[in-house]
């Protein structure tokens, strides 16, 4: 799949992950009257970024993938292809447990594990792409900022369910 010397593969698959990681959690993602109804801080982003920063942090973690796959190989390769799978996963499962399961409180453990998991990558690319870890930093503030809006809502809120 080379054409010119560039292997099409890795930006081919990381862009059809990430295309279907934020098509999933976008279809699990409602803001309407239920979460307008949520007692939300007065420092919560306006509606509008969300889908601005995460269509940025998607296309930024998508180059990041890439960098990842050039600048890796074998079980390095396999462990970061793994990594990107896994924060994926993590990442719609969020969607899932605090829109469609109206369960922020459970919503707020699993952000840790999703919010871990990019420091996880950031952390094992550091050493062997420095622009690949560099391009999942928007990602890891953007998480902690949804970690603590999700934490100060379940504060304001209590327990769900």
């Amino acid at each position: 799949m080379s054409r010119g010397g560039l292997d099409w593969r890795p930006i081919g698959i990381a862009a059809g992950a990430a295309v279907l990681v934020a098509a999933v959690g976008g279809t699990l993602t409602d803001v309407g009257p239920w979460y307008q109804s949520l007692d939300k801080p007065a420092w919560t982003p306006p509606d509008w970024l969300f889908p601005v920063a995460w269509t940025a942090i998607f296309a930024c973690a998508t180059l990041s993938a890439v960098q990842a796959w050039r600048a890796t190989g074998g079980a390095m390769r396999d462990a970061v292809v793994g990594l990107f799978a896994a924060n994926g996963f993590l990442n719609v499962l969020w969607s899932l447990l605090f829109f469609r399961l109206r369960r922020p409180d459970w919503a707020v453990i699993e952000v840790a594990v999703l919010w871990l998991s990019i420091a996880a990558l950031i952390g094992l690319l550091w050493g062997r792409s420095r622009p690949a870890a560099l391009l999942l930093v928007p990602y890891l503030l953007w998480v902690g900022v949804a970690a603590a809006l999700n934490l100060e809502i379940v504060r304001r809120m209590g327990a769900f369910g």
